[in-house]
């Protein structure tokens, strides 16, 4: 971690009303992914964030270790999307995921059929899996940052996005053979 990055969440544990405002800048995109990734709902997902950043200032006094905060914000999300995701559980969860935003589909794949099978077999895998891919693919981040953000060692991180990566494939081959 970076020594103004450190500095910054340091600051922010302690109070300081511009250091938090600092975090939520450059924390928002990245937590949102995960949120995304999980939900794969923008309303949700933005509500989410929001309400992570607020229990998050809240409960910052019982964070020591400043290196810490961002995966500790990073939690909250995960565990706020599955607590919606488990209310949620009477709609099929591929039913979710046929409903994206069409703009989004240019953006990943330019067959939507495809973008369905892609979005169907992400929304297979558990949910710290999807947030791996939704970081490290939709947000382009570097291993590092993914796992500072997360709060995995390298090797898991790699193990988690590896079996996550083999999952798709297997499903999205599944698929293709059925469709074919």
């Amino acid at each position: 971690m970076e020594p103004a990055d450190h500095e910054m969440y340091r600051a922010a544990i302690h109070g300081d009303l511009e250091a938090f405002e600092l975090v939520i800048r450059n924390m928002s995109r990245p937590l949102f992914a995960i949120a995304f990734g999980a939900l794969q709902n923008r309303e949700e997902a933005e509500d989410v964030v929001q309400d992570a950043f607020v229990k998050a200032w809240k409960a910052r006094w019982q964070m020591r270790n400043p290196e810490k905060f961002p995966a500790g914000i990073a939690t909250i999300v995960r565990n706020r999307a599955h607590d919606i995701l488990m209310r949620r559980r009477t709609i099929p969860m591929e039913e979710q995921f046929n409903e994206l935003p069409s703009d989004q589909a240019q953006f990943w794949l330019a067959d939507a059929e495809r973008f369905q099978q892609v979005h169907a077999a992400l929304a297979t895998l558990p949910e710290l899996h999807r947030s791996v891919i939704a970081l490290r693919y939709l947000e382009e981040m570097d291993y590092a940052t993914v796992e500072r953000t997360l709060g995995l060692s390298n090797g898991a991180l790699r193990g988690i996005l590896g079996r996550a990566l083999a999952a798709m494939r297997k499903r999205l081959k599944t698929t293709t053979e059925v469709f074919s």
